[in-house]
């Protein structure tokens, strides 16, 4: 197996926000946002690894900030994990108010990419180069990400939802069963 370093998936991805780009309040559609990270997530997974890749899952979007039509949008994206054929990558978007230069986050994901040869079979991506302590931390974070992942499945899985246990869970909340 070869290695590539994380600097081998970097990208950065500007946009200036236009009207065609907003929402009925006149921010910046969140949709269109998201287009853009998984744009961006393909190219970052796709350089890195040297396959078309795709998208197998998003975990949690959070808009932090609205990003106002006139702003320019930069979006950085790099792989933080590998597995087999997948790889975590995680991408920060910024906007920034070209006449004022001031800068807000706006938002912060992890879209898990899969690798795939010409037959549309997954393919294994080469493995990371870690060269500093935010890298580490990164790919960190993407090892707990995969328990989680796996442990919630495993525990949806393997519940009774016609236990009573579940009934009881259920009046903590405002839901009504049939």
């Amino acid at each position: 197996m070869h290695y590539k370093p994380v600097e081998a998936s970097k990208i950065t991805l500007s946009e200036l926000m236009l009207p065609s780009h907003s929402n009925f309040s006149g921010k910046i559609h969140g949709g269109f946002i998201l287009s853009l990270m998984d744009q961006i997530a393909f190219a970052s997974a796709s350089k890195f690894s040297g396959y078309y890749c795709v998208t197998a899952s998003v975990d949690t979007v959070n808009f932090l900030n609205p990003i106002e039509i006139g702003e320019l949008v930069t979006l950085k994206a790099s792989v933080n994990f590998v597995g087999n054929s997948s790889m975590i990558v995680g991408i920060r978007v910024d906007s920034e108010n070209i006449r004022t230069g001031k800068s807000k986050h706006c938002n912060s994901s992890y879209f898990t990419m899969v690798a795939k040869d010409d037959k549309g079979k997954p393919i294994q991506v080469p493995g990371l180069i870690l060269s500093d302590k935010e890298e580490m931390r990164r790919f960190y974070r993407g090892i707990q990400q995969n328990k989680l992942k796996k442990s919630n499945h495993k525990l949806v899985s393997k519940f009774d939802f016609e236990s009573n246990e579940l009934l009881e869970l259920f009046k903590d909340y405002k839901v009504r069963v049939l």
